[in-house]
């Protein structure tokens, strides 16, 4: 089925069933992108396909009509589709954030942290549903058009029940920096002993390299002398064979002259 043109029920029906399977995800989440991007993959898996655009900008447009006056006029005569399954999500949301807020003062028993829950639990309609219009944006979208002071109040509430460093944190923190120092530190001295172990090998290199060449160089000018001294030799030799040659011609021609005579 392609992802065109209007919703039909059964399509926004699912929609909202996937939707509220991944709420928890959807209230934990800072960036919900990629979880955009799971519901668009289930409703192609459920035959409807439709960009993680579509859902979000459909998704909003319940949000829009289940919070406004669209959500149910008797009078009118106009009652929205939809209210049942958005309102059992929104329970359900409900329920998640009382649970995540009972976490961090479990065990305290004070007074003030049970009415702050009861609070909190008990406003449930505009609040909830602006924060969790807020948390479908995506990075690239604008932030909506203002802030309510109900908004405002509810999130100074969330404020106060955030959970407040403690000792055991700043201690744990302090061994978490120490124990980072420590590592920095013997990497350091790791990093300089390995490049003083390089320096020297480079060192013994150079000093064999050269001690190779030397040698090079004294076989080179012994090479070379011999081969003077050969040739030296040489030329020895040749000039005393043209002296021998040039005194046999000498008593040669003067026989000759003397018989001749």
């Amino acid at each position: 089925m392609l992802g065109s043109g209007q919703w039909g029920q059964e399509e926004t029906r699912e929609l909202i069933f996937i939707r509220g399977e991944l709420e928890r995800d959807f209230t934990a989440a800072k960036h919900n992108k990629t979880l955009w991007e799971i519901v668009s993959a289930r409703m192609k898996d459920r035959g409807y396909t439709r960009t993680l655009d579509q859902c979000k900008s459909k998704w909003k447009n319940l949000l829009n009509r289940y919070k406004g006056k669209e959500t149910s006029d008797p009078e009118n005569g106009c009652q929205f589709p939809f209210f049942e399954e958005l309102h059992a999500v929104f329970t359900e949301r409900a329920k998640t954030m009382q649970r995540r807020l009972l976490e961090p003062e479990a065990g305290s028993g004070s007074t003030q942290a049970k009415k702050k829950v009861k609070r909190t639990t008990t406003e449930r309609s505009s609040d909830e549903f602006s924060e969790g219009e807020d948390e479908d944006e995506s990075e690239e979208e604008k932030p909506a058009r203002g802030i309510s002071h109900k908004r405002k109040k509810s999130d100074s509430t969330v404020l106060d029940k955030s959970p407040r460093p403690n000792s055991g944190t700043s201690t744990g923190l302090q061994e978490m920096l120490r124990e980072f120092f420590d590592q920095q530190l013997r990497m350091e001295m790791q990093w300089r002993e390995m490049m003083e172990k390089r320096a020297q090998e480079r060192q013994l290199f150079e000093q064999e390299w050269q001690h190779w060449m030397e040698k090079l160089e004294r076989e080179r000018l012994m090479v070379e002398k011999a081969w003077r001294e050969r040739e030296e030799e040489m030329r020895r030799r040749e000039e005393s064979r043209a002296e021998r040659r040039d005194s046999l011609l000498t008593t040669l021609l003067n026989k000759l002259i003397n018989d001749n005579n």
